[in-house]
């Protein structure tokens, strides 16, 4: 160990933190001193080369990289949720290896009420050798009687327990309660046990035994613990540190960038084990001779490189073979050892903390160093004192920069510009060097600046935070479990959709036959679909709100093309006499004839009229009520394509030739039939749902003709109305059917469109929240507001571009105080309404399909489906859901769902055509 190189630093670079220089020394001494101090000098380079490298060999691992090996494992261990503080409950925590050959069985009861703790009850049982040498179910029997006469002295009688099983050696994790023991360490030896679930023998122990009923819940390590046993506070911790005898972290990642997990939802804890950090281009610049030296004695040599360089149990001994080469080269103790300091382990961490303190530490200098049996001159205690602050020194800016690593891709993953978090930290090294934690929190700023980081110390991480990973796993456990009870009623089985498709066929039945039923079977007078000959020019007007379309449909043998303008309905118009309104609407045609130069010219025009009618003939609409804010007088009860053709008379000048008059629904089907001859059905399912058919003219009562078809319009959002649906129908929808403006009425609509969806989902959150499941139990105002959960949001949080962390800034936004748990649960909750929404419409659907089937005596129907509405086009899974309900219901159908593009427009205009098609036909 004579030659001493110094340790990198760049040329002009100023190491950081370095220990203050002493008192000066005679020429040559000084050197040596200097070259020895050198060697433990970090500069900011390599502390950033370091921490460059650590994330990188991060990410290498979480993506399950093999080849070549990552410098560091990072190890699942399925704990996938922080505490929130409302946890409580008495819980047992057995521990075993955290110190040497003993357990420790603890009772620890906690509160869920901030700032209120009960200390923890404990003891220890001292483990004897020949069960430490012995067989496994020696261990685990003497573990379980351990349990036994701990609780013997508690009154606690048939209480079912839970327990968090905290063992600290190398172990395969491959659940919160499943871990295998790849070997033993720290003086252990006990036969069977290698490469067996640790936890199952613990419940097989504990289980002969037979005295108690004792659920082992969660295994756990003591960083995991550590992390788990932080008092919650403003900042989440999601980051545990430990620096004890060996060091060690933990930290909460997004599930989906862990490849062995599979999951792509959620967050889990993940131990890093960065004590094996060996990635030699980073560290080989900050090893020095001591290191090397140190390795080499060590009982794992070229392993745990990293941890030796900072772990409590190697500090020490770094400080003594630094101590032993000055010594040797003259500069200590008047160039004299000892025995005692030339052997291994003589001094220790809490030799150096001691040694280091700057008020008492020259005197324990003498009393530490004379115990060795050397003789100490003048300046050798603040020489001491120098070696012992550049070994710690440098072990806590190598652990900043670690840490950084891990705060750096905490940042990443989550996307944040600031990171803030908290780190909890525990270990010998944090409880004896005081310096080591304000020198690693320096480095940390410097490193990532943009992270605002708050170190906790932890409060028994191996009793309290195991046991607080046991409550956090019961309470999700507990919260799912009425998550569950919660949704059941809206996941619907095959048995009930099928009943919904019979009920559905039914009613159509009764409908069609003009008995009392709760669908309308409405005629519409459209004859026949596209197919594909109509030729020529036609006007489209669609009035359906505040803002009136006038469009020009020409249709070709290249296809369609469509001129149109946008026109406004003011409110006094909207609200004004009815010859006010269709007065205002012939203006609007006249003026958009003399935009595209088609003044005087009579075109066909199908006029798209969104209100409730009772249609008598293809051009001829009773208007039933205004909705949607018109209230023009003198309409309601009249014929509104009379009402249109009364103004084209006052204006005199104007001819137009009004063919037909549109329900949206059927336009929706006539827009896609021109596109594909076997489309014969329209659907909507936007901000309400309706559906229509071709159906065989002589099932249609009431109309003239024997043979042909006519297209249905279902009016199926009114499906249930007489009470068919109560078997579905949850509390949820009750509440949201009682606030609503129509109380009994839409009640198929009301499960399926998306004026409701949303609403379901504010009500079911809300009493989520009632539970305490949701939101740690807070009520908000925000959620307590009618129509604040709109339906696009189920769309946007079920996407699957997106990660939980943009599902929580949706609920953010909203005012919702959320965990990543929370998220996960709302979540649920918008695919659970989603989705029976969704089969509930395949169900419908698939009546439909049938139906056609039987009437036409077909083994097999192709047929195609025209959808139109905001719900089934930007919801990210409602057409696949439909798609999938409806081949499961009718699998003798071959279905084919197109998306319509303008159906009020351009439906309007193709029902126009083929009348035109039907009229000219007939002539001929």
């Amino acid at each position: 160990m004579d030659s001493i190189g110094p340790a990198g630093l760049q040329p002009g670079e100023r190491a950081l933190g370095c220990p203050q220089e002493g008192l000066p020394l005679p020429s040559d001494s000084s050197e040596l001193v200097q070259e020895c101090l050198q060697q433990f000098k970090v500069t900011r380079t390599q502390l950033q080369q370091i921490q460059a490298s650590l994330l990188d060999s991060m990410e290498q691992a979480l993506k399950g990289q093999a080849s070549p090996a990552p410098a560091v494992r990072m190890l699942p261990t399925y704990v996938g949720s922080t505490p929130h503080g409302t946890e409580q409950g008495d819980f047992l925590v057995l521990e075993l290896g955290a110190t040497g050959a003993s357990l420790r069985v603890l009772w620890v009861t906690l509160t869920g009420i901030e700032g209120h703790r009960v200390e923890p009850r404990s003891q220890e049982f001292m483990i004897p050798e020949e069960v430490v040498l012995g067989t496994g179910q020696q261990l685990f029997d003497f573990a379980a009687c351990c349990l036994s006469e701990f609780l013997d002295a508690y009154p606690v009688g048939n209480q079912g327990l839970q327990l968090g099983f905290s063992f600290s050696f190398p172990c395969h994790q491959t659940g919160l309660d499943k871990s295998t023991l790849i070997s033993w360490t720290k003086g252990f030896r006990c036969s069977g046990v290698e490469g067996q679930d640790v936890v199952q023998l613990l419940r097989d122990a504990i289980q002969r035994q037979g005295a108690y009923s004792i659920d082992v819940v969660a295994v756990v390590n003591d960083t995991v613990g550590t992390m788990m046993g932080c008092e919650p506070g403003t900042r989440p911790c999601e980051i545990g540190l430990i620096v004890d005898t060996g060091t060690n972290a933990c930290y909460m990642e997004e599930a989906r960038h862990v490849a062995v997990l599979d999951e792509d939802r959620g967050r889990t804890c993940v131990s890093i084990e960065w004590g094996s950090f060996n990635d030699h281009g980073a560290l080989g610049p900050v090893m020095t001779t001591f290191d090397h030296a140190l390795d080499q004695e060590s009982l794992n040599p070229g392993a745990q490189r990293f941890e030796k360089m900072i772990g409590g149990l190697y500090l020490g001994e770094l400080v003594r073979l630094a101590l032993a080469h000055l010594a040797r080269r003259g500069v200590l103790f008047g160039g004299c050892t000892s025995p005692a300091l030339l052997s291994q382990g003589s001094i220790r961490l809490e030799h150096v903390a001691e040694m280091e303190d700057p008020s008492t530490g020259a005197a324990r200098v003498h009393t530490i160093l004379q115990d060795l049996g050397l003789s100490l001159e003048a300046s050798d205690a603040e020489l001491v004192q120098r070696v012992c602050a550049a070994v710690c020194t440098r072990a806590a800016q190598l652990c900043a920069a670690a840490l950084a690593a891990v705060l750096s891709r905490l940042q990443h993953s989550r996307e944040q510009q600031t990171l803030q978090v908290a780190v909890a930290t525990g270990g010998q090294v944090f409880e004896q060097h005081l310096r080591f934690h304000s020198i690693l929190q320096e480095t940390v700023m410097v490193l990532v600046p943009e992270c605002d980081v708050s170190f906790i110390p932890s409060v028994d991480g191996g009793g309290r935070g195991v046991a607080m990973v046991t409550a956090v796993a019961a309470r999700l456990a507990a919260h799912q479990r009425l998550l569950e009870e919660t949704l059941a009623p809206f996941r619907l089985n095959l048995e009930q959709l099928k009943a919904v498709q019979a009920q559905m066929r039914e009613a159509m039945a009764k409908g069609l036959r003009g008995e009392a039923s709760s669908l309308r079977m409405l005629p519409t007078y459209v004859r026949a679909t596209p197919d594909g000959s109509e030729r020529g020019d036609f006007l489209a007007l669609d009035l359906g709100g505040t803002n009136f379309r006038v469009l020009l449909v020409r249709l070709t043998e290249g296809g369609v093309q469509i001129i149109n303008q946008v026109y406004s309905i003011p409110e006094c118009v909207a609200q004004g006499s009815g010859q006010q309104l269709f007065d205002h609407i012939v203006d609007c045609i006249v003026d958009f004839q003399q935009r595209q130069g088609m003044s005087g010219q009579s075109l066909p025009l199908g006029f798209t009229f969104s209100f409730p009618c009772k249609q008598v003939g293809l051009d001829q609409g009773i208007l039933l009520n205004w909705t949607k804010g018109f209230n023009a007088s003198d309409c309601e009860g009249h014929d509104v394509v009379h009402l249109l053709r009364e103004a084209i008379k006052r204006r005199q000048a104007v001819e137009l030739n009004v063919v037909a008059i549109v329900n949206d629904t059927v336009g929706t089907m006539m827009s896609c039939g021109y596109e594909d001859p076997r489309c014969e059905i329209g659907l909507i399912v936007g901000t309400g749902t309706n559906a229509c058919y071709m159906e065989e003219l002589p099932n249609v009562v009431d109309t003239a003709g024997e043979s042909g078809q006519m297209c249905i319009n279902m009016e199926w959002g009114a499906f249930g109305d007489d009470g068919s649906l109560g078997m579905l129908s949850t509390c949820f929808d009750e509440s949201v059917d009682q606030a609503s403006i129509n109380p009994g009425k839409q009640r198929f609509e009301k499960m399926i469109s998306g004026m409701y969806l949303g609403e379901i989902v504010r009500h079911i959150l809300l009493h989520l929240t009632s539970l305490g499941v949701l939101f740690r139990g807070q009520q908000t105002q925000c959620l307590q507001t009618r129509d604040i959960f709109k339906t696009k949001f189920l769309s946007e949080i079920e996407s699957d571009s997106l990660a939980l962390r943009q599902v929580r800034a949706i609920l953010e936004d909203l005012g919702l105080p959320l965990t990543s748990d929370d998220a996960l649960m709302v979540l649920e909750v918008c695919q659970a309404v989603s989705q029976r929404a969704a089969q509930l419409c395949g169900a419908g659907v698939a009546a439909v399909v049938e139906k056609i089937r039987e009437n036409r005596g077909l083994e097999e129907l192709t047929i195609s489906v025209g959808v139109d509405g905001t719900l089934y086009k930007l919801h990210p899974h409602f057409s696949s859901l439909v798609a999938a309900t409806v081949r499961e219901l009718a699998p003798c159908c071959k279905v084919t769902f197109l998306q319509s593009e303008d159906g009020s427009g351009k439906g309007a205009a193709l029902v126009t055509a083929v009348a035109c098609r039907l009229a000219q036909k007939t002539r001929v």
